[in-house]
C-alpha cells in the first residue's frame, strides 16, 4: 500500500518529513502531493518542500493511506481544498485508512468522519471533533482512522502506521535503524 501526504502552506514540517523519512525507511511508497498548484509548498517554520505531484495530476485509484500533516495555516489551508475532502470522504466510504495529526484531525470532525470514534488532536482543537470521544493518550485509532496529538509525537505516529502496514517486525526494525527510544 501506499501513503499520499498531503502538503499546504502552513503544514508543520516535523509532521510532515519526519513521516515521510520513516515510511521510506520501511520500504513503503509515499507521495507528497501538494494542494496549492504548485509543486513548492512553504512550511509553518520556512522550510518549503517540493511535493512529488500536484494534486490535479493524480486520479486516486489505487489502495493507499491517506495522511494529513497539521500545522497553521496549514490545516486551513487543506481543509478549504474541496478536491481534498472530497477524496478523504471517498476513503471514508471505503473504510480505507485516514491518518491526520496535530490539527488536522479537526477537518475530519467538521466534516462529520469522527463520529463515534475515538480521536486525539493538538490541545485546542477538540471542540471541531464533533460527536468524537477525546482520547487521553497520544494517539488514537478507531476503525481505520488514525488520529495524533501533535508534532512530538510524529515519529511515533509514524512508527505506528508502519506497524498497521508493514507489521511489528518491520516498525521494530525502523525504530532500531533511528535509534529511536521512548
Amino acid at each position: 500500500m501506499k501513503v499520499y501526504l498531503f502538503l499546504a502552506n502552513g503544514f508543520e514540517e516535523i509532521e510532515a518529513i519526519a513521516p515521510i523519512d520513516i515510511f521510506r525507511r520501511a520500504e513503503i511508497e509515499v507521495i507528497t502531493v501538494s494542494v496549492t498548484g504548485d509543486q513548492l509548498v512553504d512550511g509553518a517554520h520556512g522550510i518549503a518542500i517540493a511535493a512529488d505531484c500536484l494534486f490535479e495530476e493524480l486520479s486516486f485509484d489505487d489502495d493507499f493511506l491517506l495522511f494529513l500533516p497539521g500545522g497553521m495555516p496549514g490545516t486551513l489551508n487543506l481543509d478549504s481544498h474541496e478536491g481534498l475532502k472530497n477524496l478523504i470522504r471517498i476513503q471514508s466510504e471505503k473504510g480505507s485508512t485516514i491518518a491526520a495529526i496535530c490539527a488536522a484531525p479537526s477537518i475530519l470532525g467538521k466534516m462529520g468522519l469522527l463520529k463515534g470514534k475515538e480521536a486525539i488532536c493538538y490541545p485546542g482543537f477538540e471542540n471541531y471533533l464533533a460527536g468524537a470521544s477525546i482520547s487521553k493518550d497520544t494517539m488514537a485509532q478507531s476503525g481505520t482512522v488514525f488520529t495524533a496529538k501533535g508534532p512530538g509525537v510524529a515519529i511515533d505516529f509514524a512508527l505506528r502506521l508502519v506497524e498497521e502496514l508493514k507489521g511489528s517486525d518491520v516498525a521494530t526494525q525502523v525504530r532500531e535503524g533511528l535509534i529511536y527510544h521512548r
